[in-house]
């Protein structure tokens, strides 16, 4: 790997993590509307599954097409891009084996509030916190890279800047 494939630093990492986050409200939006305009659903509630899953869907379309070309928009801010072990882009099988395994950043911890009868604030901090602890475990892999990455042959670079 050498000194072309740099691991970018946590805390940009991270910050390119919470940009993406606030671009998905966008995404959300738009695909929350056409849903519930096709369902012809009247109240939040109804067809909720049918939406989280839709929106699983969505998401994964979303994220496997761009990671494929390399990049999201929130990863060209930052100048990061998604590569293979040996530095070549993904495909879209590993893309999509990618966004599975970036549900380790949430699933986890939704599945361990889910049996309690929790209060929104308990929850909230609960997922929050097993999102600092996984991304702080990047610490622990050979390239600082996160697990989920590790797991998908996939890693996180600096993509060097055109004139470098």
């Amino acid at each position: 790997m050498g000194n072309l494939l740099q691991t970018p630093s946590l805390a940009r990492r991270m910050a390119c993590w919470l940009y993406e986050g606030m671009l998905m409200f966008g995404v959300v939006f738009i695909s929350g509307y056409l849903f519930g305009t096709l369902s012809q659903t009247r109240n939040a509630m109804d067809n909720r599954h049918a939406l989280q899953a839709f929106l699983f869907v969505v998401f994964g379309i979303y994220f496997v097409w761009l990671w494929s070309k390399g990049q999201t928009l929130a990863m060209k801010t930052w100048d990061i891009t998604v590569v293979d072990r040996s530095g070549k882009s993904i495909s879209q099988s590993r893309a999509l084996l990618r966004y599975v395994l970036s549900w380790l950043w949430f699933l986890p911890a939704l599945a361990a509030v889910a049996p309690f009868n929790l209060s929104g604030a308990e929850s909230v901090v609960i997922v929050i916190g097993w999102i600092a602890v996984w991304a702080i475990l990047s610490r622990f892999h050979p390239q600082q890279q996160f697990w989920h990455d590790a797991l998908a042959g996939t890693q996180l670079v600096t993509k060097p800047r055109l004139g470098q």
